[in-house]
Order: structure tokens, then C-alpha cells, then sequence
């Protein structure tokens, strides 16, 4: 996949955030990692060959998605956000879902509070989530082009 230029901004103020990270400020993530904490808080659930992944956002918050490997689908059942992808920003109001495209990745503001939940495929059924993370995220374009192609 080629890296456009809002996904190559988009990168550039990942990384911005990654370098001055600390709890100090109230940014989080180490470009390695999905962020799971008290401001973040991540609970995970599994049914057969499907994995469900539900976070919190608190009012003010932004997030940076990583790139995604699957199609699936996310609901956002409270709160109100503004997704940013590809430079296109859509206002979602709960109750509703989206279907997420491969290779997406997104700008996140919350303006209320809110619980996301992200349904993927899991056909191993793993529940192990560091398998599953590494199937289903990256946080640069390299990283995602170079899985891609290995699963080629």
C-alpha cells in the first residue's frame, strides 16, 4: 500500500506523540503497543473464531489508529467522536457502526464520552493477544506492507 499523504502526517504526529509520551503529559503509546490503561481501559472477549475488542474514550481524548489487516466492523454504542481517515472527517453519534477497510488508519477525537468496540476475525481462536495484535495492527506503513506481504 502506498503511503498517502494525510496516512504519512498522520505517521509524523504519531511519532511526535510517541517521542514526548509520558503520563506527566497524558500521552501514551510506544509504537509498539496498543495503549491499555486508566485513560484507555481495553477489555477483551472471544466467541467462536471472533474476537471483541471494547475501550473506553474519555470527552477530550484523541487517538492515532494502527493500521489495520482485516475488514471488520466497530460500534459505537455511547458517546460522540469525529474519525479522521484518509482527510475525510465523519461526525459518529451513538448508536451506530462502520465498516472498517483494510489498511485504514484513523484520527480519533472523542467529544463525549464513549465505549468503541471492535469485532474481528480470529480463526485460530487464539486468546492470546499479543498473537492477535500482531495479525491484525501495525503502527507504520512499513511494518503493514511487510506483513502484507509475507501473508501473500
Amino acid at each position: 500500500m502506498k503511503l498517502s499523504n494525510f496516512n504519512k502526517k498522520l505517521e509524523q504526529l504519531q511519532n511526535a506523540l510517541i517521542a514526548n509520551a509520558s503520563e506527566d503529559n497524558l500521552i501514551f503509546g510506544d509504537g509498539e503497543n496498543l495503549v491499555n490503561n486508566e485513560y484507555f481501559p481495553i477489555t477483551h472477549d472471544f466467541s467462536d473464531k471472533l474476537y471483541m475488542r471494547k475501550m473506553h474514550m474519555l470527552k477530550g481524548s484523541m487517538v492515532v489508529s494502527a493500521y489495520h489487516h482485516t475488514d471488520h466492523f466497530w460500534f459505537l454504542l455511547k458517546g460522540i467522536i469525529l474519525v479522521n481517515t484518509g482527510g475525510e472527517v465523519i461526525e459518529h453519534i451513538a448508536p451506530c457502526y462502520e465498516k472498517s477497510s483494510k489498511g485504514a488508519k484513523r484520527l480519533i477525537t472523542c467529544i463525549e464520552d464513549c465505549l468503541f468496540i471492535n469485532v474481528h476475525k480470529n480463526p485460530s481462536n487464539t486468546k492470546d493477544l499479543k498473537e492477535i495484535e500482531k495479525n491484525l495492527y501495525s503502527f507504520t506503513i512499513e511494518e503493514y506492507n511487510k506483513k502484507e506481504l509475507k501473508n501473500k
